[in-house]
């Protein structure tokens, strides 16, 4: 008999690609069924998944929003779910520093209905998994010379938006406390690939050069992120939930430190379009220098290690994506 899994917020950017990529294997439809959901706000579209739902018999998609809590209530007692792997939440850091009370709703409240009824299911069942995918913006920001972040870190957030997913992890490991919920966490640095919502650094950049339009970099260009492509951080989040031990955390980097200016630079070097379309913008409030990923923990319980790199071939699909969306 199958297992039936719940997918939150599968038609965003990561969730997507979860679904193309790891949900619709051959080896997993014959042991689960997967329910999507999805609010379906400006970054998340149906049309992301639509292929994929029409054309599986293991997938079924119902919009719905996490903080509808009778609706979560009657979907869970439907399909008596084994498991819930949370992608749902509102991500972008400026929005949340314009309007932070959506990402509180959203990401602290949305997890907590989340965890409420997944502990229900639980006290029928032993068989249950929840798994949490949050961020590396948790732990705050680094120094240049600082070690990368260990799952050891305290956490720190800096942003309206950090807060409130540093708010949900602490109530995934209050459940796991307090009333033994099986809980898995989940940290990945920047992600990048395929279906990305617009108005996020890589699309964007690629976007604008493709247009030959002024490059929006905030500040002097020199935050270091660590980059990770999308399908490798779905392959650590479905390790997690398959092999991970139950109440632990687990970072997810890309091993790929890059300055915003350097991948600016790189995006119009590929689409051979002049550096001086980039234009330097004033910073962003509260903006965290640098992250940096220590996954070593991954690698040894759950035998996982980036596979794809951005200087390789990672950003060259990225671009040939968005160049054929575009055209």
């Amino acid at each position: 008999m199958k297992q039936h899994i719940l997918l939150t917020g599968c038609a965003g950017f990561i969730g997507s690609n979860f679904v193309k990529t790891i949900a619709c294997r051959d080896d997993i439809k014959k042991k689960y069924s997967f329910h999507i959901i999805d609010a379906l706000t400006y970054a998340g579209h149906f049309s992301n998944i639509q292929n994929e739902v029409e054309t599986n018999s293991h997938l079924s998609f119902e919009k719905m929003d996490i903080r509808d809590t009778t609706g979560l209530r009657q979907l869970f007692e439907k399909h008596q779910f084994s498991g819930v792997l949370n992608f749902a939440a509102e991500s972008h850091v400026d929005r949340s520093i314009t309007n932070p009370n959506i990402f509180v709703e959203t990401n602290v409240l949305g997890t907590l209905n989340l965890l409420n009824e997944s502990l229900r299911i639980f006290a029928k069942t032993s068989a249950f998994t929840y798994l949490q995918v949050s961020t590396d913006e948790v732990y705050g920001s680094l120094g240049l010379t600082d070690a990368p972040f260990t799952e050891n870190n305290p956490l720190a957030p800096n942003s309206p938006y950090s807060a409130s997913k540093a708010g949900a992890d602490l109530l995934v490991r209050s459940f796991n406390e307090t009333y033994q919920l099986p809980t898995i966490t989940t940290r990945c640095s920047n992600n990048y690939g395929a279906l990305q919502d617009e108005e996020k650094f890589i699309p964007t950049m690629i976007k604008k050069a493709l247009n030959e339009q002024p490059m929006p970099v905030y500040g002097n260009g020199k935050n270091v992120r660590d980059w990770i492509y999308v399908d490798d951080h779905n392959e650590g989040i479905w390790c997690a939930f398959i092999r991970g031990k139950r109440g632990q955390v687990y970072n997810f980097g890309g091993n790929c430190e890059k300055q915003n200016i350097d991948i600016a630079k790189a995006i119009l070097k590929k689409l051979n379009k002049p550096e001086s379309l980039i234009h330097f913008v004033e910073d962003r409030k509260g903006h965290d220098l640098r992250y940096a990923i220590d996954f070593s923990k991954a690698q040894a319980d759950l035998d996982w290690t980036p596979k794809t790199y951005l200087d390789d071939n990672g950003l060259d699909l990225t671009i040939e994506h968005y160049r054929k969306r575009w055209s």
